[in-house]
């Protein structure tokens, strides 16, 4: 895998996780002071959710690098095969 590329699965991962961790320990207002929504959360927590969003993206980055690299997932050897159906 490239730096290139291994930066682009990375951004992939990280926007994935962080809809995933986005919505952990929201707790909603439930008034509607201030102009806000009743369920617009209390406190959004957003910095914390950015660094357990990164943490939890590099874990799962390396388990996907080293899965590549390591010869057993092999997207060249998937596109040959889907090629190969194609022309059927």
């Amino acid at each position: 895998m490239s730096i290139f590329t291994g930066i682009i699965v990375y951004l992939m991962l990280y926007w994935l996780v962080l809809y995933w961790v986005l919505p952990w320990g929201n707790t909603p207002t439930g008034t509607t002071e201030g102009g806000t929504i009743a369920s617009a959360p209390k406190n959004p927590r957003i910095i914390k959710k950015f660094i357990i969003t990164g943490c939890l993206t590099a874990i799962v980055w390396s388990i996907v690098y080293l899965l590549i690299e390591s010869g057993m997932i092999n997207f060249y050897e998937m596109a040959r095969e889907m090629r190969a159906e194609d022309l059927k």
